[in-house]
């Protein structure tokens, strides 16, 4: 992870003071829940709260191909997109707790997916778009994913042969190109949706995110995330990396020939 310098105030400028006043009940309070009393939600926290407090122009991803051409997503827009994929796994009756597995490199449907999956209070759980049909296998089969989000090549090369020791997945939506049989068309379906969307009682200690070890020494072992860290999260951004309102974060390139664009967001 990069990020931009900042020139002016640090926030973490006493070290000893800093130690002496901070708690996590402090740095809790500074995050919003969802309204209506409705719990806790990253997604809310990441995204729709800028929208409710006029930041919605604002940019929250900055996506750079490799040709160079830039795409920037508002939040107003990333808010809709993620409402959007909330209300197609609604559709296909996916809720509270069930796995949504992608297999995507750095583009804007990885980040829409993982949003829109946390609004919908299912988990979600990244692959590294590298692995081979047997580390994938593998994962699914831990994760009990109901849903994998991936691009049709990948579809055809990594994922179609291992369907019959799957039986957990239930659809595979996929990015860009022609659907193949047994799959759907991730855009269409985005664009059917409702572009509405309320999210549903969040409990800071429900499962948000599942990652998975490296597998190296053995089974891969999978790490869970709730909602509530990303209370950690913010408070290593400030305390940290020192990332300010409008600074910019973000990923390196991504390798030429490989899927996916580098993708860059905003702290807040």
């Amino acid at each position: 992870m990069q990020a931009s310098a900042h020139v002016g105030t640090p926030l973490f400028e006493d070290y000893e003071r800093a130690r002496r006043e901070f708690s996590w009940d402090a740095a809790r309070a500074t995050l919003p829940e969802v309204p209506g009393g409705r719990g806790f939600n990253i997604a809310h926290v990441a995204v729709d709260h800028h929208v409710a407090e006029g930041r919605g122009a604002s940019v929250a991803l900055r996506c750079i191909d490799e040709n160079g051409t830039v795409t920037d997503t508002s939040y107003a827009d990333l808010a809709i997109m993620t409402n959007r994929f909330a209300n197609v796994l609604a559709g296909l009756g996916v809720g509270k707790g069930d796995r949504v597995v992608s297999l995507l490199g750095r583009q804007p449907e990885q980040y829409v997916a993982a949003l829109g999956t946390l609004k919908r209070t299912a988990v979600f759980s990244p692959l590294f778009s590298s692995f081979g049909p047997e580390p994938i296998r593998e994962r699914l089969l831990l994760s009990g994913a109901r849903v994998l989000v991936t691009t049709p090549r990948l579809y055809t090369r990594k994922v179609a042969q291992l369907l019959p020791d799957l039986p957990a997945l239930q659809h595979v939506l996929v990015v860009g190109g022609s659907p193949t049989p047994g799959t759907l068309d991730l855009g269409a379906e985005l664009a059917a949706a409702s572009p509405a969307y309320t999210i549903p009682v969040t409990d800071p200690q429900d499962m948000a995110l599942l990652h998975f070890t490296s597998g190296t020494t053995g089974k891969p072992k999978g790490a869970v995330h709730v909602h509530e860290a990303v209370v950690a999260h913010h408070a290593t951004s400030a305390f940290a990396l020192d990332l300010h309102q409008d600074d910019i974060s973000g990923a390196p390139p991504t390798p030429a020939g490989s899927p996916g664009r580098r993708t860059a967001s905003s702290r807040r």
